[in-house]
């Protein structure tokens, strides 16, 4: 637990968010409760399909499905809570609420940097290796990799977590965000934080690069295939299948390592908070969009499920 110098424990702490900022308070209010609906709205809507409509009984749905459950949690994790402050005055948080908040929040946001790469290993399997699909992206494994996925994301989350509430703290408990973070709450501590910063590079490295790694591979494994193809319609076929993941990823990695892994002293902390602003709600917001838009399957499943709705009243 974070302690004072001399030893005494705190109850909590204080999210300033933008609160040097009265004037835009009422404006992130209104567009992010607005962002906010139709986060719930958007991946509800997926996962429900998903679950509802047997033809979408695939691999490729069975991780969208995860994907979505983890965009919906991550921004319920931060962003009610910040609705809730910026239309009052008091934007303290307990320190049980803000331990619980940083391992939540991390844990998924370390789970969806995998079953990202996990998805461009599903497109590999699909693309360039057609005949073997059905027997290398088996139901078995496919909930094999989405577990460890789980798994890793949060086992790290607890050690990152664990590791930062254990720093002595200054008596200082405002942290300049509006979430609980890890940066955020390094500036707090009143010890040398070289071993945690260095600890949270590597792990940050770890998490976002290896999977990274893996995109890269897939998508080039991938381009290879789609080149051999004669048809240009075919190509474009191809290519396309893979469009909406690969601007997923680079939404979401991009933001991450803009956030996560330059060195503190290239952005104000301001820059630091709407980075993590698009993060958490911007995101997952579009990500269902991304997906769903000019996906027949989706919106045929969609289709069946208003007229079925329909028939039975």
């Amino acid at each position: 637990m974070g302690t004072f110098p001399n030893g005494s424990s705190f109850t909590g702490f204080f999210l300033l968010g933008f609160s040097d900022r009265p004037q835009l308070e009422l404006v992130l209010f209104v567009v992010l409760l607005i962002f906010y609906l139709f986060t719930l709205l958007g991946n509800a809507t997926i996962i429900a399909l998903s679950y509802l409509d047997p033809h979408l009984h695939t691999p490729m749905y069975f991780f969208l499905s995860n994907l979505s459950f983890l965009d919906l949690c991550y921004t319920t994790s931060s962003v009610p809570q910040f609705l809730v402050h910026l239309r009052r005055a008091d934007k303290s948080i307990s320190f049980g609420g803000c331990v619980a908040q940083l391992f939540i929040s991390l844990g998924l946001g370390c789970t969806e940097c995998l079953l990202l790469g996990v998805m461009a290993f599903y497109r590999y399997a699909a693309i360039c290796k057609p005949l073997q699909y059905t027997v290398i992206m088996h139901p078995r494994l496919c909930a094999l990799m989405a577990s460890v996925s789980w798994f890793i994301g949060f086992a790290n989350s607890l050690l990152q977590t664990v590791l930062i509430f254990l720093l002595t703290l200054c008596g200082r408990n405002k942290i300049d965000h509006f979430v609980c973070e890890i940066p955020a709450l390094l500036k707090l501590a009143c010890v040398d934080t070289t071993v945690n910063e260095s600890e949270l590079f590597f792990a940050s490295v770890i998490i976002l690069l290896i999977p990274v790694a893996l995109i890269i591979f897939s998508y080039g494994q991938i381009v290879r295939a789609v080149l051999r193809i004669k048809s240009s319609a075919g190509q474009r076929k191809a290519f396309g299948t893979c469009g909406s993941h690969i601007t997923v990823v680079s939404l979401f990695y991009g933001t991450a390592i803009y956030a996560y892994l330059q060195p503190s002293n290239n952005y104000s902390q301001d820059q630091v908070k709407f980075v993590s602003l698009f993060y958490a709600i911007v995101t997952p917001t579009v990500n269902p969009v991304i997906y769903t838009l000019r996906n027949k399957d989706v919106t045929g499943a969609m289709k069946k499920v208003l007229c079925r709705g329909q028939d039975s009243r």
